[in-house]
């Protein structure tokens, strides 16, 4: 989509701020007072379940959906009421939407009306050239794989030289290997041309390898607004720990100012742990150290249960003998996976790999 000045002269990488944006479905509130700032040129992924609100939200930025209160803005102009053709944007479905009936070279000018003839035969040649589909002009869309469909989606939505970039689950139709090809491509790709983008996923991985920010959205709203690090690192709330990669959860009752009971164990607790006299610790798998060399705290007998091979690491279901009936996993290299000749282990919870959630 594009406003009225000439497309393909316009320079693409605007920011995008969305204020306070509300939005609700009958008595079903699917945004609840969104506010989001994505600089020019970044690549910020909304990531969440489905009914979390991230695909609203990029239809009320797309002009799709109209939201009931708040603001939106793409550089210093204020789109919270444009129609979708005057937002300046580029989009790209789940669906692709490509004409069926429109060879590839006619898809990709769909967006360019308005320009001279020869405008739009460079334009289109060029994109071409940037999705890697020089030749391929007058095929149809089926007469293309899958992913070549989506090559040919991104080269008509950049084909006007947007100033926003929106992704709406671009690789849920691509098996596993092409997903992962073409998210670096489309990374690599948005980085050269550096133009500002939305990608709406449900897909961790695929968040994780292109966003410069994450977006973890549930029930409407954003739970966390970080790098990918941070958020595996540190999520903010016990839906965004849980949401976003594996973890083990175990309920504590305070005991002392850096110190916990769990069970029958005594933990150390970070010192910037929070205050909270009970709740849950929250430890990725990777963290948890088996049979150490040298002496950790909080060091416990445990007992291994099963113990699953995962290629480059095992993955390790135990439980502490303090803590019956409480299954935990940790993830172990193949050089620091202990003997499997007996069930008995030691295990190390680190105390910087503890986070308290009351």
């Amino acid at each position: 989509m594009h406003g009225p000045s000439n497309p393909i002269c316009r320079t693409a990488g605007a920011p995008l701020r969305a204020r306070n944006i509300h939005k609700r479905f009958g008595a079903f509130s699917a945004l609840d007072s969104v506010c989001l700032d994505v600089a020019a040129g970044e690549l910020v992924c909304l990531l969440g379940p489905s009914g979390c609100g991230k695909t609203t939200l990029l239809r009320c930025i797309a002009g799709l959906e109209r939201q009931d209160s708040g603001e939106l803005y793409i550089g210093d102009r204020d789109i919270s009421h444009l129609a979708p053709q005057a937002r300046d944007y580029g989009i790209l479905f789940q669906s692709y939407a490509l004409f069926p009936n429109l060879s590839v070279a006619d898809n990709i000018a769909y967006g360019l009306a308005g320009s001279g003839r020869q405008q739009v035969r460079e334009r289109v040649a060029k994109m071409l050239e940037l999705v890697g589909l020089t030749g391929s002009e007058k095929k149809y869309p089926g007469q293309l794989s899958g992913g070549q469909q989506q090559r040919v989606a991104l080269a008509r939505a950049l084909a006007p030289a947007p100033s926003l970039l929106l992704l709406d689950e671009p690789m849920s139709a691509l098996d596993a290997r092409v997903r992962e090809h073409l998210c670096g491509e489309l990374r690599e790709l948005q980085r050269r041309l550096g133009i500002t983008t939305l990608m709406v996923t449900h897909n961790q991985d695929e968040a994780m390898l292109m966003a410069d920010r994450i977006a973890v959205m549930n029930n409407g709203k954003v739970e966390q607004y970080a790098t990918a690090q941070e958020i595996y690192d540190r999520p903010a709330t016990p839906f965004v720990a849980e949401f976003v990669g594996q973890g083990n959860w175990l309920p504590f009752q305070r005991h002392g100012e850096h110190h916990a009971r769990v069970g029958g164990m005594d933990l150390r607790l970070p010192l910037d742990a929070s205050r909270a006299s009970s709740g849950r610790l929250f430890c990725r798998p990777e963290a948890i150290s088996v049979n150490p060399s040298v002496h950790e705290e909080n060091l416990f007998a445990a007992r291994v249960r099963d113990i699953t091979f995962l290629g480059n690491r095992w993955r390790m279901n135990f439980e502490f003998e303090q803590l019956p009936g409480h299954a935990l996993q940790a993830e172990v290299a193949p050089e620091a996976m202990p003997s499997l000749g007996s069930p008995d282990i030691w295990v190390a919870l680190p105390p910087a790999s503890l986070q308290v959630f009351a």
